[in-house]
């Protein structure tokens, strides 16, 4: 069977609650989409705002205060905010990755070996259980067992290889700039990586797919010889559809797929929005022509206009008030009601946190090609 690219861009849309607001508590919203980008403490939350109706943000307050919801760098070595249930599979299914590359040259140049994270990790986790600890308090503690002049490369590689998650330090998105950490949950998984990547790659699917092999590595940061041993053993499990360039995709028996006259709504996307980034291919979303304009040089990815379900440019927060939207190309004008629509909203929405968000990443519109710019007021 084939599937045509604008049938897989709803097919993605639709999974990841971009078609319409879902009534769903942000608990089992993120349960449902797998993963939502945190590396900006503000952006689970206007993923939310995107997906979910009537979304209240103190849900989300909740959600991470209680560790419902963890922040920890999982995918793609990245943070990630995932539901408290998922993250012995992520972090099974990613073990391999995170010793390579967090055990790898940078901690190795520091004479540290992955014997010594491994008699380390015990009482670093101990130490974190008591309380939430600073990064300053993680490399004093590991300064005493392993030398001043090794505690750095140390807490480089074990702050992302042990299972440590964020602690709620405040401020209008519950994480500030300044990081703690604590001990993760037990993040024991039976049959380990192999496992994990087994229950990880469906799943990955239902969120995200229909997607090929190359995706799903993209997706979880793993060696493509492992996610294609994995298909192999989920065969009987998985469709196989032929993607628009012949690419054999993989699904989910029963996954949505909705008709490609379906209507995607305008959104004002949150800064790394995970469906952006979620694909080796994102053409599904983002036409390739706009990737280098949305995605800058240091890895920014900036908060983007979607319309008609695919990235038609980027959004901020205008000086005078309301919504700087900036279209790369020129937009019809029912677009530009629906994304007036959405500005309203989010502008309402944002004056109760933090009405000047993302303020800091101003400086990459100076590097923008001209565009098509409207004020929407809030």
């Amino acid at each position: 069977m084939k599937i045509s690219e604008r049938e897989l861009n709803r097919a993605t849309l639709g999974r990841q609650l971009l078609l319409r607001r879902e009534p769903l508590g942000a608990a089992d919203a993120v349960r449902r989409i797998l993963a939502l980008q945190a590396q900006q403490p503000e952006s689970p939350y206007l993923a939310l705002w995107n997906r979910l109706d009537g979304f209240d943000p103190a849900s989300l307050d909740t959600a991470f205060a209680d560790r419902t919801l963890l922040k920890a760098t999982l995918l793609r070595i990245t943070l990630h905010a995932v539901h408290r249930e998922d993250y012995p599979m992520l972090r099974a299914a990613m073990w391999p990755t995170l010793r390579a590359t967090r055990l790898g040259y940078r901690y190795a140049a520091a004479g540290l070996t992955p014997s010594v994270a491994a008699e380390l990790e015990p009482g670093l986790l101990e130490f974190a259980a008591e309380e939430p600890r600073s990064n300053g308090e993680m490399t004093e503690w590991l300064a005493q067992r392993v030398g001043e002049q090794r505690k750095d490369g140390a807490w480089w590689g074990l702050r992302a290889y042990a299972p440590l998650v964020h602690a709620v330090t405040g401020g209008p998105w519950s994480f500030g700039t300044s990081p703690a950490y604590v001990a993760g949950p037990d993040d024991s998984f039976a049959g380990g990586a192999d496992a994990g990547l087994l229950e990880l790659l469906p799943r990955y699917l239902a969120a995200f797919g229909p997607a090929s092999v190359v995706d799903m590595a993209q997706f979880a940061t793993v060696r493509r010889g492992r996610v294609r041993t994995a298909v192999r053993e989920l065969a009987g499990s998985l469709e196989e559809l032929e993607g628009p360039d012949g690419t054999v995709l993989y699904d989910i028996p029963g996954g949505l797929r909705p008709d490609a006259d379906t209507p995607a709504p305008p959104r004002l996307m949150a800064m790394w929005d995970s469906v952006l980034l979620a694909h080796a291919d994102r053409s599904r979303v983002i036409p390739p022509e706009y990737r280098p304009l949305v995605t800058r040089v240091n890895g920014d990815v900036l908060p983007t206009l979607l319309v008609d379900g695919k990235v038609a440019g980027v959004w901020r927060v205008a000086e005078t008030g309301g919504i700087e939207a900036t279209a790369f190309h020129d937009l019809p004008s029912e677009a530009w009601e629906g994304l007036a629509e959405e500005a309203r909203g989010l502008v309402a929405w944002l004056a109760e946190r933090e009405p000047r968000v993302y303020s800091r990443y101003g400086h990459w519109w100076k590097k923008l090609p001209d565009g098509q710019v409207r004020v929407l007021p809030g």
